[in-house]
């Protein structure tokens, strides 16, 4: 049986079979196959196809019996349409059946099995693939396979499926022993198990090609080549790069660009730069993503005068900018804290006509928000109701957290009112964003109201509103409230994030309860689904030495340490006010303390980290000593010397 149930002929529909004896007056001829020419007219928009209506009134004599272009008419009329029209592709299915045992070609079927992966039915898509031959007398090949896979993989929601793939390509070899799979097919495989996270399995995929007959193409390689770098594995992801070269495969962009940009979000600009000269050495020049990953790497490290000259770069390439460049630039100088230069480019990318879109009004609203220039962004809003733009549930939320973040929560409501009124759904940031303002002005009652709203609205929480909710209400100094929303979130499976445990941990110590915030720190660590930061770790240590533990202190430090967590000024501050003593000599507690943090941290390779803490202690009048200065000094003038050569070679290439 077909799983879409398809209905049986009645006995109505059997009688007038029986007595339909000759074609209508004015029918065309049949052509060779069986079809009708008359057959081949295509769907329109309003209505059921013509060659559909034909079909159903046409009386019918001795065996004749539908074309198979008809049929294959008719599915890709019900197949192509949006979305596809199931309950008509289940009908025709039905009408073909009852034909058995006529074979019909395999043709007809890849529409349907398409249509059925874009209507997100990939297992109806599945049985159907099995019952091509038992139902329809149709033996499957691998392009069927192909669709019935692909069907499977692109479904909405079908990182879901992923792991379905190999057990169905198993039981389709199986079933089917003639079938002879492709590199489509194992293409589609490794993207299964790329998808799944399977990597491993993926490998031992790619190996096996050449045993099947097979040669992996840029795809196959690219296609793990950006697995392994979205992974972390650069070096696994620059050795398949290397392989596919070696392999003969041409090169192309995208294998590139997946580790050029890994490279880029590492801060590994050397490496990036290196890779891309290698690109253009092997004839594979760089497409419009290359020059926007590297544009947003180099503005979000301040490097704005190379990433003009890389613009220049690409108007000699013949590349325009777009606008993901546009936003590209714009994001990066957002995040350095410097909306005003980001909101200056984008007024010459639309001079230069790329139009800015909602991607970069966000970060432009968010940017001069985050700077406390409010009214700033209330005029960058103002200037995109002016262009036609049309606001989205993301740009609500920037403005939205932006005045809440800085505290007019009237505003706030009154944004949040508009954005409902324009059909745009607050969503759950947008919801934590409401929270977190009215937590900050103190109004508790009403943060709690609108997570009601939120989950009566049938808003999802997640780990961020449940950290907001967590933190205010500890912050309100309601502990147990904080710890029953806690008891909550971990019953419904939401793993806390670091803020939602520097939040707890923060309530039990500021409540005198260091050892159950010591004890949620371990819970913290084991489980791995979240790392401690300094701000954890500073609760912590305030908690501690208030309470006179000086050692267990010094006992969290090293393991601070030794995690790769950096101190920051807080965590000396803390300290420094325990150890040190009013009137103390040079040679003092906190100078000893200090000193031995640098040498700590400078041993572990942590350079950026020591000279912080050496800054720190200037500022207390605290000297390091002369072995300490001569260990610090050392670190830094290499590390300079590493930046000078990123810059030399940034220069060198740009200058191409």
């Amino acid at each position: 049986m077909l799983s879409w149930n398809l209905p049986r002929p009645s006995a109505a529909s059997k009688l007038r079979r029986a007595l339909a004896s000759a074609p209508a007056a004015g029918r065309g001829g049949c052509d060779s196959d069986g079809s009708t020419s008359d057959f081949d007219a295509s769907a329109s928009d309003t209505g059921p196809p013509l060659a559909d209506e034909i079909f159903r009134s046409a009386r019918r004599t001795g065996g004749y019996t539908q074309g198979d272009a008809t049929y294959l008419a008719l599915a890709r009329a019900y197949a192509d349409r949006e979305p596809p029209d199931l309950p008509a592709l289940r009908g025709l299915l039905a009408r073909m059946r009852r034909e058995q045992p006529r074979p019909f070609p395999e043709r007809v079927f890849f529409p349907i099995l398409r249509a059925l992966g874009r209507a997100g039915r990939p297992l109806a898509a599945v049985r159907l693939f099995h019952r091509l031959l038992p139902s329809f007398g149709c033996s499957p090949s691998a392009r069927s396979l192909n669709s019935a896979l692909s069907a499977l993989l692109s479904a909405p929601g079908g990182h879901h499926h992923h792991r379905l793939a190999l057990s169905f390509f198993s039981s389709a070899v199986r079933r089917h022993p003639s079938l002879a799979p492709n590199l489509l097919t194992f293409n589609l495989l490794l993207k299964s198990l790329c998808r799944s996270g399977d990597l491993p399995g993926a490998i031992r995929l790619l190996r096996h090609l050449p045993l099947r007959g097979l040669r992996p193409d840029a795809y196959s390689y690219s296609t793990l080549i950006a697995a392994f770098a979205a992974a972390g594995h650069l070096t696994d992801a620059l050795a398949l790069l290397d392989e596919m070269l070696l392999d003969g495969c041409p090169p192309v962009a995208p294998a590139f660009n997946a580790v050029i940009a890994a490279l880029c979000r590492s801060g590994d600009l050397t490496r990036a730069t290196n890779l891309v000269r290698y690109m253009l050495l092997k004839g594979c020049p760089p497409s419009l993503p290359t020059y926007n990953t590297l544009l947003h790497a180099l503005c979000r490290r301040g490097r704005l005068a190379a990433a003009l000259r890389l613009l220049d770069r690409m108007a000699r390439d013949g590349l325009a900018p777009n606008e993901v460049t546009c936003g590209a630039i714009v994001h990066g100088l957002v995040e350095l804290g410097r909306p005003s230069d980001a909101h200056q480019v984008a007024e010459q990318m639309e001079q230069r006509g790329v139009r800015p879109n909602e991607f970069v009004y966000s970060a432009l609203v968010t940017g001069f928000s985050r700077c406390g220039d409010v009214d700033q962004a209330a005029t960058v809003w103002e200037a995109m109701a002016s262009k036609g733009v049309r606001p989205n549930a993301v740009l609500f939320t920037a403005l939205i957290d932006g005045l809440c973040f800085h505290g007019r929560m009237e505003a706030a409501e009154e944004a949040f009112a508009k954005m409902t009124v324009e059909g745009c759904a607050p969503n759950v940031v947008t919801f934590s964003a409401m929270m977190r303002g009215h937590f900050k002005s103190g109004n508790v009652e009403r943060a709690l109201e609108t997570w009601k709203e939120m989950v009566g609205g049938g808003c999802e929480p997640n780990a961020i509103s449940y950290s907001v909710l967590i933190n205010g209400l500890c912050e309100a100094g309601r502990l147990k409230d904080g710890m029953m929303v806690w008891k909550h979130m971990l019953g419904r499976g939401c793993a806390p994030d670091v803020i939602a445990y520097t939040s707890m941990i923060k309530g039990l110590c500021g409540a005198g309860m260091v050892d159950g915030g010591m004890r949620l720190l371990n819970d913290m660590l084991a489980g791995g689904d979240a790392d401690p930061d300094a701000v954890t770790y500073n609760v912590l240590f305030d908690g501690l030495l208030k309470e006179g533990n000086v050692g267990w202190a010094m006992d969290l430090l090293g393991r601070m340490l030794d995690r790769g967590c950096d101190p920051d000024p807080v965590t000396c501050n803390i300290f420094l006010k325990a150890l040190l003593v009013e009137g103390a000599e040079e040679g003092g507690k906190g100078r000893e303390f200090m000193d031995g943090l640098v040498v700590r941290l400078m041993k572990r390779g942590r350079v950026g980290g020591a000279g912080e803490m050496v800054v720190v202690m200037l500022g207390k009048f605290l000297v390091p000593e002369m072995a300490t200065w001569d260990l610090v000094l050392r670190g830094v003038c290499k590390r300079k010397m590493v930046v000078d050569g990123i810059g030399e070679c940034w220069e060198e290439m740009w200058k191409m």
